[in-house]
């Protein structure tokens, strides 16, 4: 009987914690939904900071809300570690941000790859764009240090622009590379249209927070917002 009953006082304190957590998930859930319908929750665990709940949305934002989904903060949490202030947030963001640019079908980039990659960076770009023309001309150094180069497209004008066209026509190109370069030394790219993940690629951009170009990711998914030599 002792031991029935000590495993039962150990599964109900196991079971409690559980059960809080489920009723904080389904409160912040409820509390978001109402807010907004459409909002795409990925996950809900509990954060570093005792008493907030982090919530990933779909595209990488990360939001905190009070247990119970009354209270809702939108900004960046800070821990202190070792005298230096760490970007809890921003960590987390990055590591939503990776998966899903990591997880894009090779066969969807137009891609610069050395013989032995050491790494890669994932570039949001547009071929009019004078500061991705410019990193454009580094392509072959970086390849030769052994970073790989994934281009995605990110037409700045939407779709259906005249430079959403030259994406289409890169992409659908019979060599896709050859085609990036053209377009990229500002030369005519021969009109070419195929089924492509142009126009997906600039909502997936906008998604994960992608405001200009080139948007350099690296692939810890740490954003490098613009060019940098």
């Amino acid at each position: 009987m002792r031991f029935s009953s000590l495993f039962a006082a150990l599964a109900l304190a196991v079971a409690a914690p559980l059960a809080q957590a489920a009723d904080a998930e389904q409160a912040i859930r409820k509390t978001l939904n109402t807010l907004q319908p459409d909002l795409k929750v990925e996950s809900v665990n509990a954060s570093p900071l005792k008493g907030l709940h982090q919530v990933q949305l779909e595209g990488g934002r990360v939001l905190y809300m009070s247990e119970d989904g009354q209270y809702l903060m939108q900004g960046y949490l800070y821990q202190m570690r070792d005298g230096q202030m760490v970007n809890l947030t921003e960590q987390a963001e990055s590591v939503a941000v990776a998966r899903q640019l990591n997880a894009l079908p090779r066969n969807e980039m137009v891609i610069f790859a050395p013989k032995n990659p050491k790494t890669h960076i994932t570039v949001f770009t547009d071929t009019d764009c004078g500061y991705c023309q410019l990193l454009h001309k580094e392509v072959a150094e970086l390849n030769r240090q052994g970073v790989e180069v994934r281009y995605l497209a990110y037409p700045r004008a939407g779709v259906g622009s005249p430079t959403y066209e030259t994406l289409v026509s890169v992409w659908c190109a019979k060599n896709p590379q050859e085609a990036m370069n053209q377009a990229k030394a500002r030369k005519k790219v021969p009109a070419a249209t195929c089924e492509n993940p142009v126009a997906k690629q600039f909502e997936l951009g906008q998604s994960i927070g992608v405001q200009g170009t080139p948007a350099i990711f690296l692939a810890n998914g740490q954003l490098i917002p613009g060019y940098q030599p």
